[in-house]
């Protein structure tokens, strides 16, 4: 059996033609998944979960745990199962339907979840994934556009637990002729929270 290390190379998954491609690219997901510190028997939910790239690495970093990735979308959906089936991850289960609504089918609750799309309910999303997650729970969202960040950060900031947000940039090499050239990946911002205290003990925020 293979055995596969972190940031799984995007060209070994089946994705979305003829557009790039669904996907949390390689350099993103090794630090979202950082980010939620996996145990070997955490349950974890991937929202939005598009061609499964999270919700496999999450299920090789947590081979006694359970993996449950919610996507809307129906070709989406049949994509992950071929992503699935094909990095042998039967820990995997795929759930399709719109979030939040189809959050309420999944009975195991989760110690972290991954927000990869919330299909314009990011409020909504993430109020229920903490209402499910444990005290000491892990919440790691990906969002591309400053109107989702807006709306995220916000509710995030509702909660009153403490979070950060982090932007990512990244470049990849490319040969032209002899030379070397970069292309940019499209820039993430990457939020994390832990549910590691109540809203009443939060810290209050020092003025810049």
């Amino acid at each position: 059996m293979t055995r596969w290390s972190p940031g799984i190379p995007d060209h070994l998954f089946f994705q979305r033609k003829p557009e790039k491609g669904l996907i949390t690219k390689a350099e993103i997901r090794v630090l979202s998944l950082a980010r939620l510190a996996l145990r070997e028997s955490a349950i974890v939910w991937d929202i939005g979960a598009g061609s499964g790239a999270v919700a496999i690495e999450a299920a090789l970093l947590a081979p006694q745990g359970r993996v449950f990735a919610v996507e809307k979308n129906a070709a989406d959906a049949a994509i992950m199962r071929r992503n699935i089936e094909k990095f042998q991850v039967n820990n995997v289960t795929v759930i399709e339907g719109r979030a939040p609504e189809a959050l309420a089918r999944i009975t195991d609750e989760p110690e972290a979840v991954f927000i990869g799309g919330s299909g314009g309910e990011m409020a909504e999303v993430i109020q229920v994934s903490l209402a499910r997650l444990p005290d000491g729970g892990r919440l790691v969202i990906n969002v591309v556009t400053i109107d989702n960040l807006a709306a995220a950060t916000q509710a995030c900031k509702d909660s009153g637990y403490p979070f950060e947000v982090t932007l990512l940039q990244a470049a990849r090499s490319k040969p032209i002729l002899d030379l070397i050239r970069f292309d940019a990946l499209n820039p993430v911002f990457l939020i994390s929270l832990v549910k590691d205290r109540t809203p009443q003990e939060r810290e209050p925020q020092e003025d810049v």
